[in-house]
């Protein structure tokens, strides 16, 4: 079955994460991803470890399981993108290519004839995505960033924490993972305007501007009141009760966002006259006297078991959970049935689990037949299938280290 995206290509220039979040949505689209990567290191991310992948005889490969969380679907061809060969190598695949996605510091591919402007010179409809962590202009474009300062300085770490105590950023690297998918929503808008124009464009995105931009409500709360919004732990600025509460044994969550559903974990509380009480009758009621509602709440879930109040409050459609860890989750009997996590064939492992892609596509469902890239594994039938290299020429930019061929 043909995916949405079979016949473009990406040459990948991006490592860590927000790009390649990006190209990895695109690859289980269909799109065809070449990762250029450095020969003997490759992608930071692969020396990100441990843990690492194991390989047959069961010891470690030089794969983390950082690097296999975002290039499955993709070729890695190794070149030495700091020789002039190496530069010559890439403008010639370039030339093959749909898109060209970097994450260079701004001006560097500048330096090696491969920047938006050299490059479009030749091929007025390439689509070109620079994902850095200031942007393209303004005062800081030159400073380095990684997703923790970006939570810092996006605003993300103000409101992330318990009342009252230190800032904290998000498990996982948000900013990064936003800016991929802003990327993949990006490219997949240019392509739309290349389809109908024929000409293609430069994406600028940035860390910082997409960390500033997902905090959605947060960031309307402060614009429309002038009131800089706090840390407060788990719950929510605008909706009461929508906040953990701890259990005879554990802790739920509770996500009663409208006046119906507080109604609905009233009768599941065997409270129905919290609903009545003029002061927990609306939304708005309930977060002007949000401290008086809670510690009655919370006086009630005291006194059961958390999965009795599961229960309960599913019984009458009220949004509860438990608080999974990881292996909790892989172990739900939903995450199951939705097949979240896949098993793909790996070269060097025997096998990969990856978790898989959350979009459902009815008629061109993804499939998960190409594992994470192994370094340079595919150098050669990428050099010889787009350029029409020779093996001998291969071999001979091999053995002058330009490139790096796959084992």
């Amino acid at each position: 079955m043909t995916l949405p995206l079979a016949g473009i290509r990406i040459l990948d220039l991006t490592r860590v994460l927000a790009g390649p979040w990006a190209t990895q949505l695109l690859a289980d689209l269909g799109a065809e991803v070449i990762k250029i990567e450095r020969p003997g290191v490759g992608d930071e991310t692969r020396s990100a470890g441990p843990p690492f992948l194991k390989a047959r005889d069961g010891s470690d490969t030089r794969d983390a399981a950082y690097y296999l969380s975002a290039n499955r679907g993709k070729k890695s061809v190794a070149v030495d993108i700091a020789s002039a060969p190496g530069q010559e190598l890439i403008r010639q695949l370039a030339g093959t290519c749909d898109i060209f996605i970097e994450n260079f510091m701004v001006g560097k591919l500048a330096e090696y004839g491969l920047d938006y402007a050299s490059l479009r010179s030749s091929k007025p409809d390439l689509i070109y995505c620079s994902i850095t962590g200031f942007g393209q202009t303004g005062p800081y474009r030159n400073h380095p960033g990684y997703d923790f300062v970006f939570q810092a300085m996006g605003g993300m770490m103000s409101i992330t924490g318990e009342a009252g105590g230190t800032p904290q950023k998000v498990g996982v690297a948000f900013a990064d993972l936003m800016t991929g998918m802003y990327a993949s929503t990006a490219v997949l808008a240019a392509l739309r305007h290349r389809d109908k124009c024929g000409q293609g464009q430069h994406i600028d995105l940035a860390l910082l501007d997409a960390q500033v931009a997902a905090l959605a409500n947060m960031n309307m709360n402060y614009l429309i009141s002038e009131r800089v919004p706090k840390r407060m732990g788990n719950a929510h600025a605008n909706l009461v009760p929508y906040q953990v509460f701890q259990c005879a044994d554990g802790d739920v969550v509770v996500a009663a966002g409208n006046d119906n559903l507080f109604r609905g974990l009233c009768r599941g509380l065997e409270r129905a006259d919290l609903a009545a009480d003029p002061r927990f009758r609306t939304n708005p009621d309930r977060v002007r006297n949000r401290e008086a509602l809670i510690s009655i709440l919370q006086g009630i879930f005291a006194v059961r078991p958390a999965a009795e109040w599961v229960g309960r409050l599913r019984e009458q459609s009220v949004p509860v959970a438990p608080i999974n860890d990881l292996s909790q989750v892989f172990e739900d009997p939903q995450v199951v049935s939705r097949a979240m996590k896949v098993t793909v064939e790996h070269p060097a492992a025997g096998s990969v689990p990856l978790v898989a892609n959350p979009i459902r596509l009815s008629e061109t469902p993804i499939a998960y037949d190409v594992p994470p890239p192994m370094l340079g594994e595919h150098t050669s039938a990428v050099l010889a299938g787009l350029l029409g290299l020779s093996d001998p020429q291969i071999a001979e930019l091999a053995a002058q280290k330009i490139v790096q061929l796959g084992n």
